[in-house]
């Protein structure tokens, strides 16, 4: 039987658009964060508020389609991440679109904020984004990645999202990192 969801699915490719690449290149993870860092301190620096939007595409992007649509993906996967060979190793992708989905929340109540209230309380909601967003990039260690285990290890989500992904210890030791 034919249905629309199989014309999507299978002529125009929307299915497949809509995707988030599993497993995911951690340097390019660490590079799109480091993106994020340096145009969240910029804003903050400068006192330019604009940069909320460019920031809240970028997660809105990553988080619908992964690096497809995001400008800062396309560098990051295509220029930074084969480039930063030390830090090459390949992670889960579900943790990482979660994390995204938190950049995204973060970034979209900062604009709303600084749509509705103004830039001098919205520009505070950008410094846990910041201070996130340099823990994986400066440290490879993903903050939205230990949450998303939490939430499997609790039961909120499913261990078939992420089956590698309850055990934390072992996915960092995999991907090469020192886990205490």
């Amino acid at each position: 039987m034919w249905s629309i969801d199989d014309y999507f699915a299978n002529i125009c490719g929307v299915k497949r658009f809509f995707s988030f690449p599993n497993p995911v290149n951690d340097a390019a993870a660490r590079s799109v964060a480091l993106g994020v860092v340096a145009m969240s301190a910029l804003a903050l620096a400068t006192n330019w508020a604009w940069l909320l939007w460019p920031l809240t595409y970028g997660f809105a992007a990553r988080v619908a389609a992964g690096p497809k649509i995001s400008p800062l993906g396309q560098f990051a996967v295509r220029v930074s991440g084969p480039r930063l060979t030390t830090w090459k190793k390949d992670v889960p992708g579900p943790p990482k679109r979660f994390a995204q989905a938190i950049g995204l929340a973060f970034t979209l109540a900062a604009t709303i904020v600084w749509l509705s209230v103004g830039w001098s309380a919205a520009r505070w909601i950008l410094v846990p984004l910041i201070g996130a967003a340099s823990l994986e990039g400066f440290l490879g260690y993903c903050l939205g990645c230990t949450i998303f285990g939490w939430l499997i290890r609790a039961g909120v989500v499913p261990d078939s999202i992420c089956a590698e992904c309850g055990d934390l210890s072992a996915r960092y030791a995999a991907a090469g990192y020192v886990v205490d």
